[in-house]
Order: structure tokens, then sequence, then C-alpha cells
């Protein structure tokens, strides 16, 4: 072994030599992100997210897939501790040929008041066997709890209810003549799902052998609850059978299950959180937006309908910052999150998807109601400005749209689509909507 250079303990070379035959990425930073040390691994992860190639600052480095570090990291009071364990980061949307995106994982301990360590690997085979178990536990869940608390409802090959019984009233208040019939979607909230989302369940339980999923459902008086749906294809089905028996049951397609799980939902959603909301603004983060949205992506491969991308970015925002402070610009992050929540469905996928960067996914939505959606945030922004401390702090944002088309198959062509028509919309004068086409001259902001 070489002897140390000049001046280095050997405590330190000995640091030195771990952060470099570590097989998982090191990196040693002030508490303001400055990077002080850095081994390949890490180097190599970091590298493609970086602006310019540029290493000094690991926030921001990961500034544009994980905009909450630096608050996250400023506002952990105690003197160490771990700050986030395993926190998972979406790289990019799935490139061609590709089943899902790259994600990361990333562990950050506080040292000291003056430095950090983080740990970085690649997981994303590990998140897709994660969710694979996630998919069985629900379905066991939903099996064994409550057994007695729910409605039982037979199904034929379109999704529509064959008959009525007891379990159907008390859960739902709905009667026979409610419901037989009509598609199952009748029990779901009006902006919880879609048309076409009725067919995408169908189809997953063909495909898997059943379809588990929760929301927000609707009784026959208009109120709501928190409920579970588990749909499975029953075997030797004949759907063109006539409706006969009173259990709705006999040669049915499909048997559904609800369950009014409304008792578990503060829990369910407390999980959720902890993994899929934005750290700051409380909406679905960077994983949350490209989990759901490459599943949505591939329902509508299977069954062609409109999907709509709108990315949404601040004007100007540095000015806020530089105005307002950065706790200012938080407050403004958060005021246009809730504007985004107030202005689309509960089916559409809203995120916070970079640091003033957001992006809505809307299912079964064509380019006009796209646009609708979008120029509705802007005229809510400019009717509400946020408040800062007591003060209207008045800004815009641009927008911009992209339409699925049958060409692709994953997100990544569409997430570029929209980007290109944002920063149309911001080189047209900002506080405006642009649609992506592919004849560039096309494009003419609104």
């Amino acid at each position: 072994m070489n002897d140390p250079m000049p001046g280095m303990s050997l405590e330190h070379e000995a640091l030195i030599q771990f952060l470099y035959l570590a097989p998982v990425g090191l990196v040693q930073a002030d508490i303001d992100g400055a990077i002080s040390m850095i081994n390949p691994i890490s180097a190599q992860l970091l590298m493609p997210l970086a602006r310019g190639g540029d290493l000094s600052n690991l926030f921001a480095a990961l500034e544009s897939v994980a905009p909450d570090l630096r608050p996250m990291c400023a506002g952990y009071a105690p003197p160490s501790g771990t700050i986030c364990d395993a926190l998972q980061i979406p790289v990019n949307a799935a490139p061609h040929g590709k089943a899902q995106p790259m994600i990361l994982s990333l562990t950050i301990v506080k040292l000291d008041h003056l430095r950090i360590m983080a740990v970085l690997s690649d997981v994303t085979q590990q998140v897709q066997r994660e969710r694979q178990l996630r998919q069985s536990d629900a379905w066991l869940n939903a099996i064994l709890t409550n057994i007695t608390d729910y409605a039982l409802i037979g199904l034929d090959a379109a999704g529509c209810v064959r008959g009525w019984n007891d379990s159907i009233g008390r859960v739902t208040g709905f009667s026979a003549a409610d419901v037989i019939g009509k598609p199952f979607s009748m029990f779901s909230a009006p902006d919880a799902t879609t048309e076409a989302g009725l067919l995408d369940r169908l189809h997953e339980a063909d495909r898997n052998g059943w379809c588990m999923e929760e929301g927000t459902r609707q009784r026959a008086d208009g109120s709501r609850f928190w409920g579970s749906a588990l749909l499975a294809p029953l075997p030797d089905r004949d759907a063109a059978a006539p409706l006969v028996d009173a259990e709705g049951l006999k040669d049915a397609a499909y048997c559904l299950i609800i369950r009014d799980i409304t008792d578990k939902r503060e829990a369910t959603q407390a999980r959720q959180r902890a993994v899929f909301c934005d750290f700051l603004t409380g909406i679905g983060n960077r994983r949350a937006f490209f989990e759901q949205a490459e599943l949505e992506l591939k329902r509508s491969e299977r069954v062609p309908r409109p999907t709509a991308l709108v990315m949404f970015d601040l004007d100007h925002f540095k000015s806020v910052n530089d105005s307002h402070g950065h706790a200012g610009g938080d407050q403004v992050l958060c005021h246009f999150a809730a504007v985004l929540t107030a202005a689309f469905r509960e089916v559409d996928i809203v995120a916070r998807t970079g640091g003033e960067e957001f992006g809505v996914l809307m299912p079964s939505t064509d380019q006009a109601g796209a646009l609708a959606g979008a120029e509705r945030v802007l005229a809510l922004v400019a009717a509400q400005p946020a408040m800062v401390d007591g003060v209207a702090v008045a800004y815009t944002v641009s927008a911009g749209i992209a339409i699925l088309d049958g060409a692709d198959d994953s997100l990544d062509p569409l997430m570029k689509r929209a980007d290109q028509a944002l920063y149309r919309a911001k080189n047209g004068g900002r506080n405006r909507t642009s649609c992506w086409s592919a004849d560039p001259d096309a494009q003419h902001p609104r």
C-alpha cells in the first residue's frame, strides 16, 4: 500500500478507501449539501441528474427529481440521526423497451451539526418485487378483514350488475331497481373513475385473476365512504345467461366485493403519505406520479382512449424566492398545489415532479378537455393570489399539453412533448398554455 498523502491522517485515508470500495454510493456533504467526498458509484448515479454534470452540491444534483431534500434536511432539528431512510426516487420515465423507470434509494444521516452522509443505490428491481407483495397483501386483507361486512355483487361480462341481494342494500343503500343492469362504476364517486376505467378493472381481473383497489364510493343517498373493491372472474362463466337468481351470481362473469373501510382510511392514507406524498405540498410526489402514470398508460394500450398530460411551471419563481425568501416560496408552492387539487378530478393524477414543476395526467381526456383544465388553473391562480405572512403574492404559471397517440408505449415521450409545449408557452410570454403539435408552427400558445 502506498504511503498516506502528506497531511492526511490514517483515519482519513481509511475513510476514503472505504468510500471508494463500498458496494453502494456514498456521499459526505456539509449541512447545506456541499459535497466533500463522493465515491464512484455515487458519481455514476448522480451524474445524469446533475445540471451540466456539476457534482459540487448533493441537493442541487438531485433537485430535478427530489426537490424536498433541502427543506427536509434543514428542518431536521436533532443534532444527529437519520433524516430519511431508503427514500425511493424515480429518476425518469420508463424508456422504450423497459417495464418501469429507474428508481434510486436514498438514505441521509446527519452526523453532526455540520455534516451529513448520503447512501445511494439502484433499487429498481427491488421496488418491482415490493409492489407485487403489496398487491398480494391487499388481496389477503380484503378477504380476511371484516369478512362479515361486505356487499357481494355479480357482474356480467360488460361489468353490469346481474342481480340484487341484501348485502348490496346494507352497504350501499341501493335497491334492486337502482342497480340491476347498471355498470359497477355506479358505486364510485362520479369524479373517481371513468367509463374506460371500468373496462380496465375487468381486463386486470382477467389477466391477474383479481383486481383490488381502494377509493371513494357512493351510496344511494349521495353520501360517500372509503371502500375497497375486490373484483375477480368466476369459473365456468356464461355472460349470455339471463338474470335469474336473487343472489345475482348464477352464471355471472365476475364477482365484486365492496367493503366499507372508512375506519381504516386514516391509517391507510398515513402509510401512503409517507411513501407517495410530496414532503412540502402534500400532493403526489414524483414516485407516485411515475407509478400511477405508467399504470394508466399501460391500460390505454389495452383499451385505446385519449390520455392527456399537462405540465405546469411557475413563472419567474426565483424572483418569488428572492422577494419573499425560501419560506415564502414554499407557501406559494403549497398554494399552487391546492389550486391543482381543486381544479382537477379525483381520477386525475396530480403531482409535484420537480422544484416548481407539477404534472397532471388526465385519463380519458382529449386536448380540448386538457386545455379547459389548464386554463381553469390559470384563471384560479389569477383570481386567488397566495398569502405569505398576511401579504398577497401574485404569481403566474405556464402550461404545456400533450396527448397520448398510438405510437407511444411509455411515459417518457409523452412527457418530452408536454415539456416542449411548456417551453413554447414560456417563450411565448408565460402565463399561458400551449398544446404540442408535430408541426412546430401549429403550437400556438393561448
